[in-house]
This record gives structure tokens, C-alpha cells and sequence, in this order.
């Protein structure tokens, strides 16, 4: 009978260390769901990406991009701020001179006029 009852409780011992094993795979697997869907995957870098950043951070400067928090209140433009993101750009056209691909110098200079021309517009 003493035999049984050790045989038994080495069954329980083992279903239970199986249980805890299932239980910890399972959460790991949804650990592993849940930062998969955090954020979205990034794209590749390139000049475009680095162009469209400094680009956002310009026309947010200017009031011209809001957030939830912002979108109903009335914010002066960040001059400061909106200058240095279209001067790192100028830098960047200044420095890629002759090296870019005719669709990136293109957006480049484009994306210059635009932000030149909103910050003209906006300071008057």
C-alpha cells in the first residue's frame, strides 16, 4: 500500500510540473503576441524616411500637424523649432549635392519649398 500511495503522488507531481510547464509556454507565447503588435514593423531607412521625419517635425512645429491632445487648442508655432528642422534639411540637400538619386533630390527640394513657403505664410 506504501508503494501505491508514493505512486500516486509521483503521477500528481508530474501532471502538475506538465500543467506548469503548458502554463508557461502559453504565456510566453502571448508575451511574444503582444510585443508583435506593440509596433507595427519599420520600414527600411532610407533619405526618403529621414527626409519625411525632419519634414513632420517642421509642420508639427508650425502648428500644421496636431495630436489628439492638441488638435482643439489654439498653440503658437514653435518658430524656433520649425527653423532648425528646415535648416537640417537645407544642410542635408547641402550636403547630398550631386550623390542623390533624381527622385530623392527632387522630394528634398520640394519638400523645402513647402516647409519655406508655410513658415513665410504662418509668420505673417
Amino acid at each position: 500500500m506504501a508503494d501505491e500511495s508514493n505512486e500516486k503522488k509521483l503521477i500528481i507531481d508530474e501532471d502538475w510540473k506538465t500543467q506548469a510547464q503548458k502554463e508557461k509556454e502559453k504565456l510566453q507565447e502571448e508575451v511574444a503576441h503582444d510585443k508583435a503588435q506593440e509596433r507595427p514593423q519599420l520600414p527600411e531607412a532610407d533619405l526618403a524616411g529621414l527626409i519625411s521625419m525632419l519634414a513632420t517635425q517642421a509642420f508639427y512645429a508650425l502648428g500644421l500637424i496636431r495630436t489628439e491632445e492638441t488638435k482643439d487648442k489654439d498653440i503658437e508655432p514653435d518658430w524656433e523649432m520649425a527653423k532648425y528642422n528646415i535648416d537640417m534639411l537645407a544642410v542635408l540637400e547641402a550636403k547630398c549635392k550631386g550623390n542623390l538619386e533624381q527622385e530623392e533630390a527632387a522630394m528634398l527640394k520640394a519638400t523645402l519649398e513647402q516647409l519655406r513657403m508655410a513658415f513665410v505664410q504662418l509668420s505673417k
